[in-house]
């Protein structure tokens, strides 16, 4: 369900309170974990968090004038989901997260190639996805995007 608001704080606004609570809470997380040089910005429509023209100026390879993405949060419909490309670029990581998520929630992972849905919001394992958000610098995302999306 993407949006036309333009920052991330009239996002929040727009949701009910219960989901403007989860997100605020991932969004915090994500901003204490996520290493330096990362932006926050409207990305698609969701709070996203890039790599910003200034560091990049190729840009992402669908839009060169949008920043490359690297992780979004969203509210949609039936569930609250995390996007992070870098487990759809990265089988370590990807296996590192599976890992993880099974030792410290005790429902099944609900998950597609990047994003992560959330249909009960207390079962978001919050510390996990601060860890996650951790993982990678912008140049390491920088380096795996060219070797394995840019053409």
């Amino acid at each position: 369900m993407q949006t036309k608001v333009l920052t991330p704080e009239h996002y929040l606004e727009t949701l009910p309170e219960d989901k403007q609570q989860a997100i605020n809470e991932l969004r915090k997380v994500i901003r204490q974990n996520l290493p330096e040089g990362f932006s926050e910005a409207m990305s698609y429509g969701m709070i996203g968090y890039v790599v910003p023209l200034s560091l990049y100026p190729p840009g992402y390879h669908c839009n060169p004038q949008e920043p490359l993405p690297f992780i979004n949060i969203a509210s949609q419909k039936n569930f609250i989901a995390v996007y992070h490309m870098g487990l759809y670029a990265s089988p370590e990581l990807l296996n590192w997260f599976k890992e993880e998520y099974s030792k410290q929630v005790k429902t099944k992972l609900d998950m597609g190639k990047s994003c992560i849905r959330f249909k009960k919001i207390e079962q978001i394992p919050y510390p996990l996805i601060g860890e996650l958000a951790s993982k990678i610098t912008p140049q390491q995302w920088i380096e795996i995007y060219e070797s394995q999306f840019k053409r």
